[in-house]
């Protein structure tokens, strides 16, 4: 059995005695999906929720990666597969600028990936810029979302 200890002061891990049975002290959990904490800070779910979603899109590489599926397509799974996996409990979040970035990071890494680089017609490749990548996604992007939930 584990408790936690809700508090933002510092504090050492202690054990809790109840009827001769000790209890351990824990700094997080993770409940249904969603890491708590005891200071009551989002880095840790962020950081999480962002692992995951790099897992998501790596399971379907393929997929994002393949000339033959079609941008819409790509769109689609983007926002069907990897955002939801992403933003997982993002109703309870208040996102600070930091976190904000984090997310904004990963939501480009993964275009990047998705859409390749783009060929300049003196034949050099670039990756595409972040204004082309707001211009792909219509003001649909991961912070809109989560600041309208």
């Amino acid at each position: 059995m584990k408790y936690m200890k809700c508090t933002r002061k510092q504090t050492q891990l202690n054990k809790l005695t109840v009827d001769n049975k000790h209890t351990d002290q824990v700094r997080s959990f993770s409940y249904l999906g969603a890491i708590v904490n005891g200071n009551n800070t989002l880095e840790e779910e962020i950081r999480e929720r962002i692992a995951k979603g790099n897992n998501a899109f790596c399971a379907n590489k393929t997929l994002f990666k393949i000339n033959l599926v079609s941008r819409k397509s790509k769109f689609k799974l983007y926002w069907s597969v990897i955002r939801p996996v992403v933003i997982y409990g993002c109703e309870t979040w208040v996102l600070k600028d930091s976190t904000a970035q984090k997310l904004s990071v990963f939501e480009r890494k993964i275009l990047r990936k998705m859409f390749g680089p783009t060929k300049e017609a003196n034949g050099i490749w670039r990756i595409k810029t972040n204004k082309e990548l707001n211009e792909l996604m219509k003001q649909r992007n991961i912070i809109n979302y989560v600041k309208a939930q």
